[in-house]
């Protein structure tokens, strides 16, 4: 492959990564504590879209903070889980063979 078309095929799959990073705006990943107490709604792009939480919890802060960061930091960890799968996918699938960096998807 020739260096100018090294460079159409980056310039395409960087385009690609960019469609990728806006549709995961609209995959949502939910979380939710283990009694269903507070459930946490966001995007593959780890925005915050919901939170619900139950009544009980609203009369001990120091219960309700810890259920946010417990179920915040797993939400988080789920959402860029899909975020680096789907990235990685259109990085690997696209990117063209530049010779010594064969192994850099892998």
């Amino acid at each position: 492959m020739d260096l100018m078309g090294m460079m159409g095929k980056l310039k395409e799959t960087q385009n690609k990564i960019e469609e990728t990073k806006k549709r995961l705006d609209t995959v949502l990943v939910d979380e939710q504590s283990t009694d269903g107490l507070l459930k946490i709604t966001i995007t593959a792009n780890r925005k915050i879209k919901a939170i619900t939480i139950a009544d009980e919890l609203m009369e001990d802060k120091e219960q309700l903070e810890d259920y946010m960061i417990l179920v915040l930091n797993k939400a988080i960890e789920k959402a860029t889980k899909v975020n680096e799968a789907e990235l990685d996918a259109v990085a690997k699938m696209d990117m063209p063979m530049i010779p010594g960096m064969d192994n850099l998807f892998k």
